[in-house]
Formats: C-alpha cells, sequence, structure tokens
C-alpha cells in the first residue's frame, strides 16, 4: 500500500483538495476530523483535557476555541496538549491503516495539516504539498470568521513555511486558479504514482502505535 502524505500551510486548500483525491477514489485518513472526534462528547481526549484545563472544556465536550486561547501563545501548554492528543491521534491512523490494509487499499492519503512540524513525512512515500501565492492564502484566512491579522500570524510562526514544504514536496498542488485546475493536477499526480509500490507503511504504523503506548 502506497502513503500519500498530503499537507499545506493554513488558507491554502488543503481540504479542498484532499476532496479531490477522495473523488479520484483514494481513501482518506483526515487527521482534523480525528481530532474532532477526540474532542466531541465522549471523545477520548476531553477527559485528561478537562483534566489539564478546565476552562477548555463546555458541557462535556472540548471548546476548541477556548483550548485555543489556551495553548496559542504558550509554548508549554501547547506541548502538554499534544502529549495528550497525539498518541490518541496515532491511534485512530493505525485503525484507519489496519482497516485499509484489510480491504486492499493500493494507495492511501494522509491528510495531515502539520506533516513537517510533527516529523511525518518521514513516514510516508510522498509528499503532496499544496500551495499559492501567499496574498491569495491571507485574503483567505482572513475571511474566516473570527480571524484577525494577529492570530493569522501567530498561526503561521507555528507552521513550517510554504517555501521550505514546496522544497521538500515530491509534487505541489497549485490551489489558485481554480478547482478545477487542481483536480487536473490531482490525477496527474495519481497517474505518476499509479505503479509505484510503497515502503513506507510499516514504519507508519510503527510510529503511530508507539504513541499509544
Amino acid at each position: 500500500m502506497y502513503l500519500i502524505g498530503l499537507t499545506g500551510s493554513i488558507g491554502m486548500g488543503k481540504t479542498q483538495t484532499a476532496a479531490l483525491f477522495e473523488e479520484e477514489g483514494v481513501p482518506r485518513y483526515d487527521a482534523d476530523a480525528a481530532v474532532h472526534a477526540l474532542y466531541e462528547i465522549g471523545g477520548a481526549a476531553v477527559e485528561p483535557i478537562g483534566e489539564m484545563f478546565p476552562d477548555a472544556v463546555r458541557e462535556d465536550a472540548v471548546d476548541r476555541a477556548a483550548l485555543g486561547q489556551i495553548v496559542l501563545k504558550d509554548a508549554a501548554k501547547l506541548a502538554a496538549l499534544e502529549k495528550i492528543v497525539h498518541p490518541l491521534a496515532g491511534a485512530t491512523q493505525v485503525d484507519f491503516l489496519n482497516a485499509q490494509i484489510s480491504a486492499g487499499a493500493s494507495h492511501v492519503l494522509l491528510d495531515i495539516p502539520l506533516l513537517f512540524e510533527t516529523g511525518g513525512h518521514e513516514f510516508v512515500d510522498c509528499v503532496v504539498v499544496v500551495s499559492a501565492p501567499a496574498d491569495i492564502q491571507r485574503a483567505r484566512v482572513l475571511a474566516r470568521p473570527g480571524m484577525t491579522e494577529e492570530k493569522f500570524d501567530d498561526i503561521l510562526a507555528k507552521q513550517v513555511p510554504d517555501s521550505d514544504k514546496r522544497a521538500a514536496a515530491d509534487f505541489i498542488v497549485d490551489s489558485s486558479v481554480s478547482v478545477a485546475d487542481a483536480h487536473r493536477q490531482v490525477k496527474e499526480i495519481l497517474a505518476a504514482l499509479r505503479d509505484r509500490e510503497g515502503t513506507a507503511l510499516q514504519g507508519r504504523l510503527d510510529r503511530a502505535a508507539a504513541r499509544d503506548k
């Protein structure tokens, strides 16, 4: 099974691009969705986060906005949060990969926003980076409800620069033209990968499983 790592900085169009891979029949692991599920009522992260950050849990679920305010500018608190969330998310990734092995999938997409920041790019067979010019990125992000220039700059400061991601990518999807153009690029990437054999699966499984211990 061939592991495609998909990433991109905030506002670059990664989510839309991931959906295009899904349209082409590639099973997708959505790291953001996995974390959302952990934060919802009954989610495995609610209790430990509530113990660490009581003000971040409301009505038996993690309030992502409140949690963000707590950890955004505090590196120690962010690291404490990551110690809780990463092993739990790693377990969901193992479950996904095992399910796709059983299903006989030839290629899977690991949609992980912080792929480079967490070192995950070393445990995939190729990396696809979604990118767009900085002015388009900024306009997209600042159009989001509740977003400010300061918050956007804080988020960017914690992410590997787009230029570095592009330099390390195996493939780049330019999302600045149109969805149709991005879809064309996705099809070209999948055509290039069609006959490639993956070698990263076991390392990825081992790494994710280790986080669950």
